[in-house]
């Protein structure tokens, strides 16, 4: 299983956490702490920038964190307790029989009802979270602990999914195959770019065609225009312009008035007064 790299946040203003899960992993490893001095000190050094690119690994986070000079950082760990097999088949059982659930996942987000739904504990609790720092302080958390946690929770904010991942899986392993992600249609079947036209499409069912390849390939012909409708309205007269074909412009215009007419026509009925028609002067 590949860790997932995140880059250094920035120097800025105070955060706090915008999202329930976010917050809920505040309050979860803060619950270890033995003394709340490093976590105020922690949000002091996330907020000013001091913890580097962060790597969220299955039961690990790891950064170096500085307390103002880069040169002399530290290596910092979290290690957090991951979830047994048990705890994943069940939270693999709850997500296949929820639809809903799939969806969320596949678009980056978590449920909230997800841990309550499957009774698997999502969050660290007491004693799940080891905190390991090559500083010489003796707290729990240190400062640089503290910090790196705080950081994880703005992680959290943008993309919950993370949690499980530190909890020893990716999102990914909870969703059927085949499952459609949001705002697709499952019935539309796939269509691979060859780059030798219509012809050549075909049904596919892998993930897909990469955009690099579907770009490159050539384009197929328009399909022929419906052509001018028999009967349509008289047009107005179409003065020339500067880049503008005005014999495509009005065959257009004819097209569109001419369905348009035989729609209203339709609508109206038989004992309707009939649409004045003409024929089309161009």
């Amino acid at each position: 299983m590949t860790a997932r790299g995140f880059p250094a946040f920035a120097p800025g203003r105070g955060r706090r956490p915008r999202t329930w899960w976010a917050t809920a992993w505040n309050r979860a490893w803060e619950a270890d702490a033995l003394d709340a001095g490093p976590l105020r000190a922690g949000r002091r050094l996330a907020t000013a920038g001091h913890v580097g690119p962060i790597t969220v690994s299955p039961g690990r986070l790891a950064a170096a964190v500085h307390d103002g000079d880069a040169e002399q950082a530290y290596d910092t760990r979290i290690r957090v307790a991951a979830l047994g097999d048990d705890d994943w088949a069940r939270l693999a059982g709850e997500v296949a029989a929820r639809a809903g659930h799939q969806a969320a996942l596949l678009a980056g987000q978590l449920p909230r009802d997800l841990a309550e739904a499957s009774g698997v504990p999502l969050l660290p609790g007491l004693g799940e979270l080891t905190p390991e720092c090559d500083c010489p302080e003796w707290d729990h958390p240190c400062r640089h602990a503290a910090a790196l946690c705080h950081q994880v929770s703005w992680l959290l904010d943008t993309d919950p999914t993370l949690l499980l991942l530190i909890r020893g899986r990716e999102a990914r392993t909870l969703v059927p195959a085949g499952a459609a992600a949001p705002g697709a249609d499952a019935s539309a079947p796939t269509v691979a770019a060859t780059g030798d036209g219509p012809a050549s499409s075909k049904r596919s069912t892998e993930a897909g065609t990469a955009a690099a390849e579907a770009y490159a390939g050539a384009l197929p012909p328009l399909p022929p225009g419906p052509g001018p409708v028999a009967g349509g309205p008289t047009l107005p007269l179409l003065p020339p312009g500067p880049d503008v074909d005005v014999d495509a412009l009005r065959s257009a215009v004819a097209v569109a008035a001419g369905r348009a007419a035989a729609l209203l026509h339709t609508h109206r009925g038989a004992d309707a007064t009939p649409v004045p028609t003409g024929r089309d002067p161009g």
